[in-house]
């Protein structure tokens, strides 16, 4: 006869341990503490086996609490699989040890795991920004989810959020990360497809803004008001490198002693701090050594050219070269203007195209190519950087300004 419910809730403890029987190899354990256990007894092998499936309670607002009804389902699906000639309590190790896999695989774990292994190919500033991604716009949302768990709402909701602050170029990047993630997980047997795929075009790339270039006049003025402005006299050179040598930003705020060699009129940006991991020679004209020689008389004892007033550890912050272009009033324009407008002179003024774009740093697709160019154009970009530096110096006599104030004007 099967059980029921009011039998097994009525069953009491005994000083030994007894069984009730309901049906198809399911019962009930009564143990002397109490305890209720439903057990499974079955064969495979010819030999006999027991698996537990749960305590039954008499309170069912436990949430350990199995019932008859519920002890019957788990009954059937351990029986599916001995049919299948399958352990019970092997298909449920299984099963947890997977669990305690996916529960470790969690999105923030494979996404600080994808970027420990993409670190040595980014920029450090593109490893802040990814970094910057990750702490305040996934972690605290998908971070503790699983892999396999996350699904392209979670992953919509995330970048509209972005895109609705008025970040648009921002939701852009995260998708393009959350789906680079996606497919090393993939590859990494932790994830079995990329969310991310199907939200390509979710948010709208906005058009991009060149900066212009300043023309003839407008260097003119520039150096003019420079040498009129009282700010300080490490960033006024700052900016006065950054339109002799043309370098991006970012790598003239990092730069550093050891790079610079006065002798050979060289200055050496390491590839960990160039956009495209390539080591890239700068030469130097006379005009900016001179510069050197005088900004090594306010920070030669640093590590770095320009060091961070406040952090003295760390280099200048970006915002200080763009309040310099603010207070000086050259509108529409920011320091990485500088590199168009060297390129559109130059490329003006006849000078070769290959040259320009190896010393402007931009990739060269064919790497053969790249390693000859290299070294074949040094001799031509020594010559354009001199020529360059004098046509900035023509153009700051022509205002009445100078570009080397050689000590004319004290640090702030």
């Amino acid at each position: 006869m099967a059980l029921t419910d009011t039998a097994a809730r009525g069953a009491k403890a005994t000083a030994k341990p007894y069984k009730l029987a309901d049906a198809q190899g399911l019962y009930l354990e009564v143990r002397p503490s109490g305890s209720k256990l439903w057990r499974y007894r079955y064969r495979i092998a010819c030999k006999e086996n027991v698996f537990a499936l749960g305590e039954y309670m008499t309170d069912k607002r436990h949430p350990d609490h199995v019932s008859l009804e519920v002890a019957r389902e788990r009954r059937n699906e351990a029986r599916k699989l001995v049919r299948e000639g399958i352990h019970p309590a092997h298909q449920r190790k299984a099963q947890s040890v997977a669990q305690q896999a996916q529960n470790r695989n969690t999105f923030e774990a494979v996404a600080l795991e994808w970027l420990d292994k993409q670190r040595p190919e980014f920029a450090p500033k593109y490893v802040d920004k990814i970094e910057c991604a990750f702490r305040g716009d996934l972690f605290p949302y998908i971070g503790p989810l699983p892999m396999r768990s996350i699904t392209p709402m979670h992953l919509l909701e995330i970048i509209q959020r972005i895109d609705q602050r008025g970040a648009p170029t921002v939701a852009v990047a995260v998708r393009q990360w959350l789906s680079s993630i996606f497919r090393y997980a993939v590859a990494t047997l932790r994830a079995d497809a990329d969310p991310a795929a199907a939200l390509k075009g979710a948010v709208k790339r906005p058009k991009v803004k060149h900066h212009r270039p300043l023309d003839r006049s407008e260097i003119a003025e520039l150096v003019r008001r420079l040498a009129a402005d009282t700010g300080s006299r490490i960033t006024h050179i700052a900016m006065e490198l950054l339109l002799l040598t043309f370098v991006r930003p970012g790598e003239l705020r990092g730069a550093r002693w050891e790079e610079i060699d006065i002798d050979r009129a060289e200055w050496r940006i390491p590839a960990e701090r160039m956009k495209k991991r390539e080591m890239h020679i700068v030469p130097l004209s006379t005009q900016a050594l001179t510069l050197m020689r005088e900004l090594h008389t306010f920070t030669g004892m640093r590590e770095h050219l320009f060091p961070n007033v406040r952090r003295p550890n760390t280099f200048m912050a970006s915002t200080t070269l763009n309040r310099a272009i603010e207070r000086i009033g050259v509108e529409q324009f920011s320091p990485h203007g500088f590199r168009a407008t060297a390129s559109t002179l130059l490329n003006e003024l006849g000078y070769r195209s290959d040259v320009i774009e190896r010393q402007l740093s931009h990739a060269e697709r064919n790497q053969v190519r790249a390693s000859y160019n290299q070294a074949a154009y040094m001799e031509e970009r020594r010559q354009v950087m001199q020529d360059w530096a004098d046509l900035i110096d023509g153009l700051a006599n022509e205002s009445g300004a100078t570009i080397v104030p050689i000590k004319s004007v004290s640090a702030a």
